[in-house]
This record gives C-alpha cells, sequence and structure tokens, in this order.
C-alpha cells in the first residue's frame, strides 16, 4: 500500500512541476501582450501618423507648431519649414514640429 502512496505523490508532483512551469511562462507573455497593445502599439501608430503629415506638408497650408503658433508654410527647405505668422514675420521650424493641420481659412477666422 505504501507503493501506491508514493507513486501517486511522485505522479502529483510531476504534474504541479509542469503546471508551475507553465504557469511562469505564461504570465510574462501575458504582461508582454498587455503591454503591447496597451502602449507600444498605439505609439507606433501614432508616430507613424505623425510622419505621414510632416510628409505631406505643402507651401499654403496653415499649420500649429509645438510652441503653440499658428501659421501658413511659406516654403519648404528639407526638414524644414518657413512659417509665415502675419504679413511682416516669418520663422523658421522644423517639419516635425507641426503638431497639426489646420483646414483652410482657420487663421483668417481666428
Amino acid at each position: 500500500m505504501f507503493l501506491f502512496i508514493q507513486a501517486a505523490n511522485a505522479a502529483a508532483a510531476e504534474t504541479a512541476g509542469a503546471a508551475s512551469l507553465f504557469g511562469q511562462i505564461l504570465l510574462p507573455v501575458a504582461f508582454f501582450a498587455i503591454f503591447y497593445f496597451l502602449v507600444i502599439r498605439p505609439q507606433s501608430k501614432r508616430t507613424k501618423e505623425h510622419r505621414a503629415m510632416v510628409k505631406a506638408l505643402t507651401v499654403g497650408s496653415e499649420i500649429i507648431f509645438a510652441g503653440g503658433l499658428m501659421g501658413r508654410i511659406k516654403g519648404l527647405e528639407g526638414d524644414y519649414a518657413i512659417v509665415s505668422l502675419n504679413n511682416n514675420t516669418d520663422v523658421k521650424v522644423q517639419r516635425a514640429s507641426v503638431i497639426s493641420v489646420l483646414p483652410a481659412g482657420t487663421i483668417e477666422s481666428v
């Protein structure tokens, strides 16, 4: 009888060890999957959309850039844009600092 009890305990220990190993592997994988879908993927999507917006900038586009200023693009020079803030003031900003492109006519309506 004692032999059967030892065999049953050994089998239970092997099963518990396999379940414990499975749990130890599953938990980090689950955390990474949650982290990926809640943090990494949305951030990469926003970055891709911003790159596309910056690449699509054209002369005459009305924009808001990182300093909070609004203006109309007067010229594009590589990674920089010359932005006209009013009739007398032009500034040169990095294209990557553009936060959003405004609908045409927004600056006049403000």
